[in-house]
């Protein structure tokens, strides 16, 4: 297939269009390479692929509406993975508008191009951020998310629902993935086992909100990328959701149109996760306990039955082993 993969400097992107053109795919990239974080990580990320001969690379911003639309014009797509956004959910306490820019009139424009380009399915990343106030644990697509706690997840609820739209009014199969604390190789600079191994290895203090007590369903970034692709493959059609005369937020009665959750099933409570990491390092962290971040969530647990039913996924990378490939690929990036 010819793919347009967005955001493919990024941490998630980059890992998805290695696998589509190790498999044999043509893909299209789409990445801005913005300065959010260190932008010689992006290039080193792009590197792996960049002269492979079904690689295709655009440099623009979503938010430039003609460069999409020249990239559906001109590439034709057949399906469309959109992982590009501005990313963190602290970030938008200093920086409001890019996330408004990015993620939702950059996803306009990307439906848009669906729209008029006659693609055969769009997935798109959301985030468990969505959960908002919701506390009923596991998460499951069943639930409501009408009250997200940050800019960045009211930004990823506005997308799914634009893209239910747009599948309800122009026919377009859409997908949605609510992403669960992605980690491993390649990672973000910003997020915490980057921040953590950093620190630990200069032997300075970490940052342990919530005093390491809350629980995330953290996802090693191949159990991730597996999920992206077997999605892709399988469009959706008009589903049956309906309970009585409400709509099932997860499917669609009226569109072609599925929301999951893509995550690991067992969540780890922060200081397990610390604990591993200096296993693996051989160092103890010194931890700055602070109380809960505003806009974090105590807990979250993703419930994934859904994905399994629909295209037998399920996360096979433990924390230990997840932990242990991200140490080994930043003390051979950065010789630490």
């Amino acid at each position: 297939m010819k793919v347009l993969v967005t955001g493919t400097a990024g941490f998630i992107g980059s890992h998805v269009a290695l696998k589509l053109l190790e498999r044999g795919d043509q893909v299209i990239g789409f990445d801005s390479l913005n300065d959010y974080y260190d932008v010689n990580l992006k290039k080193a990320r792009l590197a792996r692929f960049m002269e492979h001969p079904n690689y295709t690379h655009i440099q623009a911003d979503l938010a430039d509406r003609a460069a999409v639309e020249a990239a559906f014009a001109t590439h034709k797509p057949q399906r469309v993975i959109n992982l590009a956004a501005q990313a963190g959910v602290r970030y938008a306490a200093e920086n409001p508008h890019v996330y408004v820019s990015s993620n939702v009139t950059g996803f306009l424009h990307v439906l848009e191009g669906c729209r008029h380009h006659g693609v055969e399915h769009l997935v798109f990343a959301s985030t468990s951020s969505v959960y908002g106030a919701n506390t009923n644990m596991p998460f499951s697509e069943h639930h409501s998310t009408e009250h997200p706690l940050t800019l960045y997840a009211a930004t990823k609820k506005a997308n799914e629902q634009m893209a239910h739209s747009y599948a309800h009014l122009y026919g377009i199969p859409c997908t949605g993935l609510r992403f669960f604390t992605v980690y491993g190789p390649w990672g973000r600079p910003d997020m915490a086992l980057f921040l953590f191994t950093k620190a630990v290895l200069e032997g300075k203090p970490i940052k342990v909100f919530n005093h390491g007590k809350h629980k995330r369903s953290f996802t090693y970034v191949d159990d991730i990328v597996e999920g992206v692709i077997r999605t892709l493959d399988k469009v959706p059609e008009k589903d049956a959701g309906w309970r009585g005369d409400t709509p099932d937020p997860a499917a669609s009665g009226v569109a072609p149109y599925r929301l999951y959750n893509i995550g690991n099933e067992q969540p780890v409570e922060l200081l397990r996760y610390i604990e591993v990491l200096e296993q693996c390092l051989g160092r103890k962290a010194q931890m700055e306990l602070l109380p809960l971040q505003a806009g974090d969530v105590p807990d979250t647990e993703a419930d994934v039955s859904e994905l399994i039913g629909a295209v037998g996924y399920r996360p096979q990378v433990t924390v230990e082993e997840g932990v242990a490939n991200f140490v080994r690929w930043y003390k051979g990036c950065y010789d630490a």
